[in-house]
């Protein structure tokens, strides 16, 4: 998973409350077996409206979503978080986000900052003109007006971000721990794998 640590660019100011994860990518996109290509898919239904901002050539490559309240509500399907990660976006903003959707952001490699409502609709104005900065390190986001809001983040989900690190990752920075307990479990339980060798 690529770190992150400084998002800074145009920002989808979208704002709809209670986008559920059918909204962020419908039902038909599940028979994939790959994540790629899913941002095709990524918010079908309001890409039907020839007015929607996310065809709008200004902010084409977006790595912000600016959205509202309770969003990646509904189902638990991870391909939201892939479809979002296809189409380029980085991190949600939003006053809330869904528990389950917040985690499959995190372990895909998306930063989700809450802020109040009236933030958010603070951005939403800047984003129609203006690139908007997130610094994780600081917990702040920023805009060229001067605007400074600061977020909380769980330091574990910090952590991780900043270094890149998934599950596969964490696993792996405990290789020589994982070694030595593997050395320790063969010398005292010798007995464990007998008899497996003609299996290997």
């Amino acid at each position: 998973m690529d770190a992150v640590s400084s998002i800074e660019g145009n920002a989808y100011p979208f704002g709809a409350k209670n986008v559920d994860t059918d909204v962020i990518i419908s039902a038909e996109w599940l028979k994939t077996v790959t994540r790629e290509g899913l941002g095709r898919g990524a918010f079908e239904s309001v890409r039907a409206n020839p007015d929607n901002v996310f065809d709008k050539q200004e902010y084409a490559g977006s790595p912000i979503l600016i959205a509202g309240d309770n969003f990646g509500c509904g189902s638990s399907r991870e391909h939201a978080a892939w479809a979002l990660l296809d189409m380029g976006i980085k991190a949600v903003i939003a006053p809330s986000f869904s528990d389950i959707f917040s985690g499959n952001a995190f372990k895909n490699g998306i930063l989700t900052v809450e802020l109040p409502q009236d933030q958010i609709d603070r951005l939403l104005e800047v984003a129609k003109e203006q690139p908007i900065h997130i610094d994780l390190d600081s917990q702040t986001v920023t805009t060229p007006f001067q605007d400074r809001f600061s977020f909380e983040v769980d330091p574990f989900r910090k952590h991780c971000l900043i270094n890149g690190l998934d599950e596969v990752g964490l696993t792996l920075k405990q290789d020589s721990s994982i070694q030595t307990f593997e050395q320790t479990r063969s010398s005292q339980m010798a007995w464990i794998g007998k008899g497996t060798e003609n299996y290997a």
